[in-house]
């Protein structure tokens, strides 16, 4: 008997250690692909070992004179992001939210090498639940395999998995609802993150079946693809938030109605909300839970927000460690190993939420079970109030982005030194860095810093970052580039102030006479670096012209943003000086550069309305009706974002089309007002043009069928951005928008 259980143990171990050969040989097979998908037949050049007796997270670039480049890592996460490493810095070649296919010489040289690295953060987190609504939405798997190898090379090791209309369809049809009911809750799919939230419900809606099936798949192949890299997880769990009509069938359960959310009306907001502690609460939470980890498995982290800007119940101090204590108990009654996930975002942004308060929340929860996303560390860190979130594990976060809006700005030196403040922080809980944007394809540069910063001990040389990143973006060192991007990094990417970036700039918002813009940057300093990146047109590789010609976009882009600003506050002077003279000349100005800003968006496949729209009706899998439905949620969401623009612009994108029929109208039709207000000497009537710029450009976009183009204009970008330099090169020397008002910020200490 001894011989045969030391041969049954010895055989377990046999195929234990076959097991996990296998997991390894298919993790490193699994970033050879990715290599592939990016260098080509240069992938040869590489070799992966997966191997555990390295650190946690850790990799090692060997390249002596022989040709292959050896990457050993702890895991698939690691060794992707070795080979990012030694991509950008001794290839000379980055990759940009996405993985691409880089083309490369024959005889081009790969560089001896010897390296060991390790991150000092144990998770590096990506991802915000409104990036689902602002960016994901419309994506199919092509596109997320482009951004899952982008994430791995970034070293991403945590992420969230939201998608979950499908398992609730199926719970709220087991618990006796109708079709019809559950048709009223569930929102279309641009506006699913706030349905999630019980932010609102309804609006939009319905959501179609085959969607809902659709984006359960393909969630599904999204995790599976992740988890295979390395990447842990975190899936949803239950916060309490349900349709109202679960009275009908529980009308003796205490529900609460839901605060309401930025005025949205009766019919689309408010939903119920369960209590944690009552029986129905926990039920349902167990039967989710249950689904949830079915259909995408587990790795024992869960995420849910009870309170995202809506007020709880009751605050006091018994309530609120009560509801935190259930929910987590809830899942815990499920998973024993269970962590709950959390947005701090509530705490940022309810006045209510007093430090004793956020304090009996967090500790209702087993130190240790609850990690916190400390979502807006960089301008609004909620560690340094609550003593490290009072010892629960938080992760540094960088939000950045509000809807996903386009805008130059960030906080490179918050960014740089706050990683390291936080980590030195006496009884310090940080556990990692993250990047919580609500909306990418954006100021990747900012982003790119972030997370290199985060892998990494010691502050960087920013002037140095900025100059690698230039010559990997660029593919040439040049000298140009460099003071080009530093002059942004010391203008529009040296924010530290108080004042809240939600990207509403003039050019975008609802036209007014009391708009306040505001910069805290030298203005002349992106005219500069514009002026800079186009001298060096001539010296950019092909290879390397299509990053070049994205942000040569981005900053004329960004300069006529800025002279919209300065144009408005001049023509509101001569409005309010009753200069009609000098009011017209400003208004045609203003009317160019809308004319301008459309041409150059144009010239760009990335700043086109067509690319959003064609993509929300290629999701629909029914045709012409959910075609529709789909386009208006994509129409609705970038513009009025409701029945009456209860959020309007909030999600503004400049993008080509959106610009000529939807940004212009409007200003021309305010100044047409303004103009006759003082022809007939009269005050301008707000509440008038309000009703009107609503009902006549606002709310028929949404439900307008135009097609715009998916490609951009033959001529190029720096054609069209050359012209439009030259042209307010000239307007700039005569001062006609002189007088810019440059507003002082409050910075933090």
């Amino acid at each position: 008997m001894p011989a045969i259980k030391l041969f049954v143990t010895i055989l377990l171990f046999a195929v234990l250690a076959q097991l996990l050969k296998s997991s390894y040989e298919a993790e490193e097979d699994l970033v050879l692909e990715l290599i592939g998908r990016t260098l080509g037949k240069h992938a040869n050049k590489f070799a992966i070992k997966i191997d555990k007796k390295f650190k946690y997270r850790s990799f090692e670039i060997l390249k002596t004179n022989e040709s292959v480049i050896s990457i050993a890592a702890y895991d698939g996460l690691s060794a992707a992001k070795g080979f990012h490493y030694y991509l950008k810095h001794y290839i000379g070649e980055d990759v940009y939210w996405y993985n691409r296919y880089i083309e490369l010489s024959d005889s081009k040289v790969f560089p001896n090498v010897s390296i060991n690295s390790t991150s000092e953060s144990s998770i590096i987190y990506y991802q915000n639940v409104c990036t689902w609504g602002y960016s994901f939405i419309w994506w199919d798997l092509a596109k997320w395999i482009q951004h899952i190898d982008w994430m791995a090379m970034m070293g991403i090791s945590l992420t969230i998995a939201p998608i979950q209309e499908q398992l609730w369809y199926e719970i709220y049809s087991e618990l006796g609802l109708s079709e019809e009911e559950i048709d009223d809750h569930f929102t279309g799919p641009a506006f699913l993150p706030w349905l999630r939230m019980g932010n609102i419900r309804g609006w939009a809606g319905p959501l179609p079946s085959g969607f809902r099936k659709w984006q359960m798949l393909l969630q599904k192949q999204i995790i599976k693809r992740q988890r295979a890299f390395g990447m842990t997880v975190a899936i949803p769990a239950f916060a309490g938030h349900l349709p109202i009509a679960m009275r009908r069938l529980y009308p003796n359960v205490n529900f609460s109605i839901t605060d309401r959310w930025n005025r949205f009306p009766d019919e689309y907001c408010c939903p119920l909300y369960v209590d944690p502690c009552e029986n129905l609460f926990q039920n349902i939470s167990r039967k989710f839970l249950f689904k949830a980890i079915t259909a995408y498995g587990t790795d024992h982290i869960y995420f849910t927000d009870p309170f995202n800007e809506v007020k709880p119940r009751m605050f006091t101090k018994d309530y609120l460690n009560m509801t935190a204590y259930y929910i987590y108990d809830s899942m815990r009654s499920v998973d024993p190993k269970a962590i709950w996930l959390l947005q701090d975002w509530m705490f940022v942004s309810n006045i209510f939420w007093s430090d004793d308060l956020i304090k009996t929340f967090l500790l209702a929860v087993p130190i240790g079970n609850l990690l916190v996303l400390d979502l807006q560390s960089e301008q609004f860190p909620q560690y340094e109030r609550t003593h490290s979130f009072y010892g629960q594990p938080f992760i540094w976060c960088m939000l950045h982005n509000f809807g996903g809006t386009l805008g130059m700005h960030g906080s490179v030196n918050a960014v740089n030194t706050g990683i390291r403040e936080a980590r030195q922080m006496t009884n310090s809980s940080m556990v990692g860095v993250g990047i919580t944007p609500e909306g990418i394809d954006q100021n990747y540069v900012i982003y790119s810093f972030a997370l290199e910063r985060g892998w990494v001990k010691d502050d960087f040389d920013t002037k140095e970052w900025f100059n690698t990143y230039a010559n990997a973006r660029y593919g040439i060192n040049n000298l140009n580039l460099h003071n080009a991007l530093n002059l942004l990094k010391n203008s529009v990417y040296a924010y530290n102030g108080s004042i809240k970036i939600h990207g509403k700039y003039v050019i975008t918002r609802r036209p007014s006479i009391n708009l306040k813009p505001w910069t805290w940057f030298n203005c002349s300093d992106v005219y500069k670096a514009w002026q800079l990146m186009l001298d060096s047109n001539f010296s950019i590789p092909i290879t390397h012209y299509r990053e070049y010609e994205y942000d040569l976009v981005d900053i004329t882009r960004q300069f006529l943003q800025i002279v919209s600003e300065q144009l408005y506050i001049n023509i509101i002077a001569a409005y309010r000086r009753h200069q009609i003279e000098r009011f017209n000349y400003l208004v045609d100005k203003l009317m160019e550069l809308f004319d301008n800003l459309e041409e150059i968006l144009a010239t760009n496949v990335h700043f086109l309305l067509g690319i959003w729209l064609e993509d929300s009706k290629k999701c629909a899998k029914e045709e012409l009706m959910e075609q529709k439905l789909f386009e208006f949620n994509a129409r609705n969401q970038i513009t009025t974002w409701g029945p009456k623009s209860e959020i309007g612009d909030y999600a503004t994108k400049q993008w080509s089309g959106i610009v000529q029929d939807y940004y212009k109208p409007r200003w021309k039709y305010f100044l047409l007002e303004l103009h006759q207000s003082l022809v007939d000497n009269q005050p301008f009537n707000r509440s008038s043009f309000v009703t009107n710029v609503f009902n006549y450009i606002e709310n028929p976009f949404s439900y307008d069928t135009k097609v715009y183009p998916v490609m951009p204009t033959k001529e190029g970008s720096y054609l069209v951005s050359k012209r439009i330099f030259n042209t307010w090169t000239q307007l700039r020397s005569n001062k006609i928008y002189s007088s810019y008002t440059r507003l002082k910020v409050k910075i933090k200490n």
